[in-house]
């Protein structure tokens, strides 16, 4: 039955920073969940997760009301919480403790898990000396070291490199295949479009779009055309009337109202012998739809 959240609120004092959201992650998967600074996101999360209590509404973890005893979950806060003083095995352990493994069972996961993100090296040193990306994966690691039915990731590659982007990625990807609910939070759109299926985006605390991010995609008109040459065509490009939003290399991003006009470009770049590489009519991305749905 999964995570199910209906009509929940969260006030301080008069200010209301949830607003009636209602959300279903009904199988293993990743849940993008949106919004821009302040839009009631963590808030939402840690209701979620029992660590806030919620002013109304209704939140169910496989139809239970959602307790710590009921959801086994793991959770990477957006502020980060290493001890920069303590070395990194000893504070692994010690969440994992705290999650009801013993240290036996702590340790072996610990191996397992650094293994996987490539930190076996910094387990006897103490979290200071670690790069910021390194202190990261340990962070994550405490949130999935206790084997979690539910994980909540508020912005997981932050501070990291792709090759370690790649590593986490790999990670999450297995996690669901091993059953896992994933709720997915981050400014990072590619990384969302990339992970997740269905997502919600909050603004000032009420959702203002929902849903598989597929459909919502396809109600959007086409408005760009990424096209790749072997020689600059922005004479071509400019006496059709398009705008282009970026050139690099003579690999052009252009704005498009339909998908007529483009053709009639392809077809003229076609009769001047102009070698394509590229040629791609594509709808708005998801950053595209978060800055019309969020931005002032």
């Amino acid at each position: 039955m999964g995570l199910k959240l209906e009509n929940v609120s969260k006030s301080y004092g008069a200010k209301k920073v949830v607003d009636k959201v209602s959300l279903e992650i009904p199988k293993p998967s990743v849940y993008g969940l949106l919004g821009a600074n302040g839009a009631g996101k963590t808030t939402t999360i840690r209701m979620l997760l029992g660590i806030l209590k919620k002013d109304e509404g209704e939140i169910t973890w496989n139809g239970k009301t959602v307790e710590r005893k009921h959801v086994n979950f793991g959770y990477l806060p957006e502020e980060r919480g290493v001890y920069p003083k303590t070395k990194v095995i000893d504070q692994l352990v010690y969440f994992g403790m705290l999650k009801g493994m013993s240290k036996q069972e702590a340790i072996e996961a610990i191996k397992k898990w650094a293994k996987v993100l490539k930190v076996e090296e910094y387990l006897e040193m103490t979290a200071e000396k670690l790069s910021k990306g390194n202190q990261q994966k340990i962070q994550f690691m405490t949130s999935i070291l206790h084997n979690p039915e539910l994980i909540v990731l508020d912005e997981p590659f932050s501070g990291l490199d792709p090759v370690n982007t790649e590593i986490l990625k790999n990670v999450i990807l297995e996690q669901v295949k091993e059953g896992k609910y994933i709720i997915m939070s981050s400014h990072q759109m590619a990384s969302i479009e990339e992970f997740c299926e269905d997502i919600l985006i909050l603004k000032r605390g009420k959702t203002v779009l929902q849903g598989n991010l597929k459909s919502i995609k396809d109600t959007y008109p086409v408005n760009r055309l990424e096209l790749s040459v072997n020689e600059n065509i922005d004479n071509y490009i400019k006496d059709m009337g398009f705008i282009i939003e970026n050139e690099n290399n003579n690999y052009y991003t252009i704005k498009i109202e339909d998908e007529e006009k483009p053709r009639e470009l392809l077809n003229k770049l076609i009769s001047n012998g102009i070698a394509i590489n590229k040629f791609e009519i594509k709808k708005p991305t998801l950053n595209d739809i978060f800055i019309e749905k969020v931005g002032e």
